[in-house]
């Protein structure tokens, strides 16, 4: 093969996991980052995890010289993937590098806008250009993909089809989380997440609904997501896509009335304080911080997906389980970036996790990392 794979942030909190995953593949991955330094000890660090003649190397690149990242690809065949974030703010330089490269492209933001970008003009930029983008491949948003084409595709053969889609995600356990996260959730703070209605694009308006999760019931509230943009390719009678998060428990309805009021559910009395107690909140502002692989032990990743007919009767039901969010994250970059080293994918532009690869190979490739359908 004459491409490669370079993963941009490979010195951060998930960006050390995604290597150490890539490594372990015998991919031979380029470590890119802004620190040298730090990039020589984890090309060390690496050292002998993987196969002897795949040992990974480093390249310098820093998204304040956009020229450093246009120099990481110089092929089409080479797969660029990143963690640095939040997007909204540091995600141009690589996104822009890959789309002139007409290579593939692979990053693990969870951030609406962004993904909106990417599966607009970005992607009508890639498809001319012949690059392939999967944008949000990790925790977000990959299982609740999963979940929802398993589901959709129980629900191809009733009369009306599906309809309706509604996505919820969930984790059990001691969930922590890194620097990354925080300061992703920060600029997320006050931004509108995106449904589909009636197949057109909405604001997501801050909606609670209720999910089944190991035989309890779990309050969830909208949030922007990547299956608006993705489900719909899987057939063409899915109208309404909504995508829930229930990280905030019992405070989901307050918080859901205080977003609608001041687009920001940080200033619901008691979701602050529920954060850092049920998610642990740690690190202040130090960059580059997480969970420990302990700390990650027992932390399981859940997505519960449903499908509705035009009137709301519940179709098909589906649950995916995998292990913790950044565990996760890491193997399904590593994978995907396989995937795309192989040419694996269909299609160009902005891609989806079941349309870039189709849903047996996704099923697949999930499974393999620990990532299984449990409902």
């Amino acid at each position: 093969m004459s491409g490669r794979v370079i993963l941009f942030g490979a010195t951060g909190y998930t960006g050390r996991l995604t290597a150490e995953a890539m490594t372990r593949a015998g991919m031979a991955p380029v470590l890119a980052g802004r620190d040298e330094g730090s990039l020589v000890d984890l090309v060390g660090e690496l050292a002998g995890l993987g196969p002897i003649d795949a040992a990974p190397t480093w390249q310098q690149a820093d998204v304040s010289d956009p020229a450093s990242v246009r120099a990481l690809v110089s092929s089409p065949d080479d797969v660029l993937v990143t963690t640095v974030g939040p997007f909204t703010r540091l995600g141009r330089p690589a996104l822009d590098a890959a789309i002139d490269a007409g290579c593939a492209y692979v990053d693990s933001t969870g951030e609406s806008s962004f993904i909106a970008n990417v599966f607009g003009e970005d992607g009508q930029r890639a498809r001319s250009a012949g690059a392939r983008l999967l944008t949000a491949f990790g925790y977000d948003y990959v299982p609740g993909n999963l979940a929802a084409a398993l589901a959709i595709r129980e629900a191809a053969t009733t009369a009306s089809g599906p309809v309706r889609i509604e996505v919820g995600y969930f984790s059990r356990g001691d969930m922590q989380m890194s620097s990354g996260t925080r300061a992703t959730m920060a600029t997320m703070a006050g931004t509108p997440g995106t449904s589909l209605r009636n197949g057109q694009l909405v604001d997501a308006g801050g909606r609670v609904a209720s999910f089944d999760v190991s035989g309890r019931s779990r309050d969830a509230i909208a949030v922007g997501a990547s299956e608006p943009f993705t489900l719909p390719r899987l057939d063409d009678r899915v109208r309404d896509v909504d995508v829930f998060l229930g990280w905030f428990g019992s405070l989901s309805r307050a918080a859901s009335i205080a977003s609608q009021a001041t687009s920001t559910v940080t200033r619901v009395p008691g979701v602050g304080a529920a954060l850092r107690k049920g998610m642990s909140l740690a690190g202040g502002s130090t960059t580059g911080t997480g969970p420990t692989k302990q700390q990650r032990t027992g932390v399981v990743s859940i997505a519960v997906a449903r499908t509705l007919d035009g009137v709301g009767r519940e179709l098909s039901r589906a649950t995916v389980e995998g292990p913790s969010p950044y565990d996760l994250t890491a193997e399904l970059l590593a994978w995907a970036a396989a995937m795309l080293l192989t040419r694996q994918e269909t299609g160009a532009g902005a891609l989806g996790p079941a349309d870039a690869f189709g849903l047996d190979a996704l099923v697949a490739g999930c499974a393999d990392i620990g990532l299984r359908r449990t409902g």
